[in-house]
Parts: structure tokens; sequence; C-alpha cells
């Protein structure tokens, strides 16, 4: 990691030379590239730069205790040297997070995909919890939250709903919840009051621009019919629902939730690019096993990522072994806490591969 940085701080500072050189701005194309290279390093060169002045005021303070000193100034020095020993800490942390591989995805829009598993009605119901759960998460962000399609069962709760969330930063949030979530609970119709166990299962899906997968129009198959959603009366009397099977693949996607079948079309489009990049990634990620990172458990969609215990009024994550309290702040989308502990895991495991 030093050496990378150190490549990098002598990178900006041959930056800087050549901008101010006559002939680098002579060259107005030349200028800009320069000045976005340098635009791009700038910050992480000054932080490296403040770590390595950091860490010399620490060599020369600590130097200053072998001298002729009384107490009093001893105390002094020693309470400097604490100070600068903890702004370098805080000032190394800062460099290893802002070192590691960003994931090239972290800054899109997703599609999530919540299906009911295991547990039969009590199963859709949680499925519903969930749906909210990151719903209010995304608001208390300030991001949006869009239907594109629910299948509704007879309690209540959800078969499948798929949903877009649309913010800077979300895929960089939602990723930790890909999984089979497990919930532990008396269900409303339980008159005895036994606890059951149901499972939930969560795709989040960056959000594919058209460049980053190649649709052929003779490749799908658009099919136009009536919405039979919940709350799509008022578009039964039209066929504005799509469904789009991509025929190579075999893949669907469907959206009923707009009145405009333009807007149905292009929401179905969506899920279905996001699909395909999905299945792109895993093909690559399967191809290149060996290379592939931890990213806090394998992140598949049959590994059981987490536990909500009821009774217990524990939510347990079981990539990282964490267990937490009061559930029904989490489940009102309260969820920075749960997730940032899944953050700091992943850098810690990013960090420890690049060592290796």
């Amino acid at each position: 990691m030093w050496d990378k940085l150190a490549d990098i701080d002598r990178r900006f500072q041959e930056l800087e030379k050549e901008l101010a050189s006559p002939e680098g701005m002579a060259d107005r194309m030349r200028l800009q590239a320069l000045a976005k290279e340098r635009s791009d390093i700038a910050d992480l060169a000054a932080k490296y730069q403040d770590y390595k002045k950091t860490e010399k005021s620490l060599e020369e303070t600590r130097a200053m205790l072998s001298g002729q000193l009384d107490d009093e100034m001893k105390e002094l020095i020693k309470e400097e040297i604490a100070g600068l020993e903890s702004k370098q800490r805080r000032l190394e942390e800062e460099l290893k997070e802002a070192i590691m591989p960003k994931d090239p995805y972290d800054e899109k829009n997703i599609i999530m995909e919540i299906r009911a598993g295991t547990g039969g009605e009590e199963a859709g119901l949680f499925a519903a919890d969930l749906f909210r759960m990151y719903s209010r998460y995304a608001l208390t962000r300030g991001w949006n939250v869009e239907v594109i399609d629910a299948n509704e069962n007879a309690a209540g709760g959800f078969r499948e709903v798929v949903f877009e969330v649309r913010g800077k930063g979300a895929f960089s949030r939602f990723k930790y919840e890909r999984g089979v979530h497990r919930v532990q609970r008396v269900p409303q119709t339980e008159a005895s009051g036994r606890i059951h166990t149901s499972t939930a299962t969560v795709a989040v899906l960056p959000e594919a621009e058209e460049v980053d997968v190649n649709i052929r129009p003779e490749d799908l198959r658009i099919d136009i019919f009536h919405s039979g959603s919940a709350g799509g009366q008022n578009v039964n009397k039209v066929a504005t629902a799509v469904r789009i099977t991509h025929l190579p693949t075999g893949i669907v996607a469907v959206c009923q939730d707009e009145r405009s079948q333009l807007r149905n079309r292009q929401k179905a489009m969506a899920v279905l690019r996001a699909r395909l990049l999905d299945q792109q990634q895993r093909l690559q990620e399967e191809a290149v096993s060996s290379d592939r990172r931890a990213q806090v458990g394998t992140a598949e969609r049959s590994e059981k990522v987490r536990t909500y215990n009821y009774p217990q009024d524990r939510i347990t994550d079981h990539r990282i072994g964490l267990s937490m309290h009061n559930l029904p702040k989490i489940m009102a989308g309260e969820m920075d806490e749960l997730i940032d502990a899944l953050a700091t895991s992943e850098r810690g495991e990013g960090l420890k591969e690049d060592e290796e």
C-alpha cells in the first residue's frame, strides 16, 4: 500500500510541474487531460503528504524526550505525542480505505427483488416487512423508491416484489443485503404461540446502462397483457402490462405497475438489463474464482446471511458474526449501523487480500 501511495504522490508532483510549464500550458487538450488526472489523485496525495508530515513530527517530538526536561515539560510532550499518534492512526485508516479498489457499480441505482421462501403465508409477510424496511431506509437517505412488479398473497404479504431505488450510492449500501434472510417469530395466525421459521430471498442488481449489456431486438419477445396486480384496476380495460423475454437466456422481466404501456416497457427493459448484467457478473466470477474477492461472504442467494429473531429482539448477521438488539428500530429502516459494520468488514477483507 505504501509503495502505491508513494507512486501516486510522485505522479502528483510531476503533474504539478507539467501543468505549470510553458509546454503544458500550450497544448489545450493535453492541459485538460493533465488537469483531470491531477484532480483524480489530489485528495489522496494531500492526505498522504499529511500522513508523512505527521510521521516526521512524531519522530521529532519523541526525540525531544531524550533531552534534559523537567516533569511538566515531559508531560506536555507526551500529550503532544498521544495526539500525533491518534492523528497518524486516523490518517492510516483513511488512506487504507481510499487506496482500496472501488466497486465500479457502487454509485449506481439498483433494482431489488424480494421473494418469499419457505414458510407459506408467513414468508410472504416477512418479504413485505423487508420491503418496508428497505423503503424506509432509502427514504432516510433521500432516495426514490418505485415498485416495478408485485405479486401479493392472500395474507397481504408478497410472493415477490421487484422495485427500483434511485439515488447516488444506492448499490454501495444495499449490496450487502443479497442472500437468504431468515425470520423467527410467532405468526399472527398461530393460535398456540409456536415460533415459526420462515425465509425470504433478496437480490440486489445494479442498474445497467445500454452500453453495459448488448441486447439485440431480435432476441426479445414482448407480450402485452392486462394488469392483474393489486391497484391495477385502473388499467384493466386497456392492456398495458408488459412481459419481455430474452430468448437466448430465457430471462423474463415483467412490469404492470404503471398506467402507461410505454412506461411499463421501459421499466421491464431496465429489469431485464439488470438481470442480464447480473448473469454476466456471475459467469465472470466463476471463471476467475481464484481472484474473487470475499466481500463479506459470497453474497450468493443460497447463503443464509441474516436472522431476525423477534422473541429475543435480536438480529444476527452470520457473515461477520454480528448480533444487534432493538429489532423494531432496524425494521423501521434505521440500518446504518448494520450496513457500516458490513462495509468495514469488507474493507478489512480487501486489505488482507492485498497484503497476501
